[in-house]
């Protein structure tokens, strides 16, 4: 790192101890009867959890995530007052592009695993030199193994302040930022300050569209669908939204006391994603690198970090500043670096082009992926890849 700014190399190495009392508080489960549907409507299926309980117990190897991220360079820096956990991958091709990349809730670091390859080393992936990145993985404050803001103000313009500052610690005088879910609205406000060296964005959520619902068109079959989609998440998938905004402390107890609570939680986030996780939880049926073992790995992550209330706090930050924008009249500024747009079909709503021009008035790129969802560098980590790489092919020569 540049700056003189301390370098705190980081190795994972959780407990036994840890570990042990994680498999003593899952066989302590009090389990609820089973829902009295055949689908998700009731929330997320006894069978599925208790499947990932037995597996969570008898299966899973904790110490393989480890040993994976712990072959990868990692470090803790503080900034702003917060210790920032970040992974940090140099490509050997000499002219890579620096990207930051960011994820979201319920992701962490180890769904975006599965793209460090293709991004970082191309031509060992079926690709071209010229589209090789430095990747640089952070998570969020309060998420993973970054420090946990013990101060209010931690929103998305924060966090992209912290990464500015983290790219030019780094010695990064032109990169780019890609982000989805919580990612996306901090890749966002990144693209809206347009710190000096920041190039351009690439998101995978448009959440912009919730702030202008009413305004958005809806002529098309396909901008119809959008907004059902929209509109049903608003009212049908919004609970984890709307109790991690308005009481993120309520919740956080039963998240950091009950691994099954914790995995339940973490598994009811949208109807897409959770049929995926069920079918791979189990069946066997992976989708991608969305798999099994991954899927408790990041479970895993989050109970042995302790950040169930740390990291549903964004939401309450979140919502605390639409709230006060809202009531002020304040309109975002403009975003002023080029954006770049994928849409998943199994997104919370799959934005069509009208949407992201609506939200990004001159849209650099669009593409609509035939497969995919929420978790799209997590399902479909070769596709995302090639998303992000046509996304920001402009920007080098820039």
């Amino acid at each position: 790192m540049s700056n003189g700014a301390e370098v705190r190399p980081f190795r994972l190495d959780m407990p036994d101890e840890a570990i042990a009392d994680l498999h003593r508080r899952i066989a302590a489960t009090r389990w609820p009867s089973r829902e009295l549907v055949t689908d998700r409507s009731q929330g997320v299926q006894l069978a599925t959890v208790q499947e990932l309980a037995r597996y969570w117990t008898t299966e899973h190897d904790w110490r393989a995530l480890e040993a994976r991220l712990n072959v990868l360079p990692q470090y803790t820096p503080d900034i702003d007052g917060v210790g920032i956990h970040f992974i940090h991958v140099r490509s050997p091709h000499e002219y890579a592009l620096p990207l930051i990349m960011t994820h979201g809730w319920p992701g962490s670091v180890v769904e975006l695993l599965g793209v460090v390859g293709p991004l970082t080393d191309p031509t060992a992936h079926g690709g071209q030199a010229e589209d090789a990145f430095h990747l640089v993985l952070p998570c969020l404050p309060g998420y993973g193994f970054s420090g946990e803001p013990t101060e209010l103000g931690w929103d998305s313009n924060r966090m992209a302040r912290a990464w500015a500052q983290l790219m030019d610690r780094l010695g990064y005088a032109r990169y780019v930022a890609q982000g989805g879910d919580v990612g996306a609205n901090v890749t966002d406000a990144m693209g809206r300050q347009a710190p000096e060296g920041l190039l351009g964005i690439h998101l995978n959520l448009l959440s912009g569209a919730i702030a202008i619902k009413d305004k958005l068109p809806a002529e098309s079959e396909q901008e119809r669908a959008a907004l059902d989609a929209l509109n049903t998440f608003m009212t049908d998938g919004f609970g984890y939204f709307l109790e991690q905004s308005t009481r993120p402390q309520t919740i956080g107890y039963s998240l950091l006391d009950s691994p099954v609570g914790l995995a339940a939680w973490m598994l009811d986030h949208d109807t897409d994603s959770y049929y995926k996780m069920s079918r791979a939880v189990v069946e066997g049926k992976p989708v991608g690198s969305l798999t099994r073992e991954s899927i408790v790995d990041n479970i895993t992550l989050y109970w042995l970090t302790g950040t169930g209330a740390s990291a549903a706090r964004w939401y309450w930050e979140f919502g605390r500043f639409v709230a006060a924008a809202q009531a002020a009249g304040q309109a975002p500024p403009p975003v002023r670096v080029p954006v770049g747009f994928t849409t998943f079909p199994g997104e919370l709503w799959a934005a069509p082009r009208s949407w992201a021009e609506a939200v990004y008035p001159g849209l650099a790129y669009f593409n609509e992926a035939d497969r995919g969802g929420h978790f799209a560098a997590w399902e479909e980590p070769d596709l995302f890849t090639t998303e992000v790489r046509a996304a920001f092919r402009p920007l080098r020569r820039s």
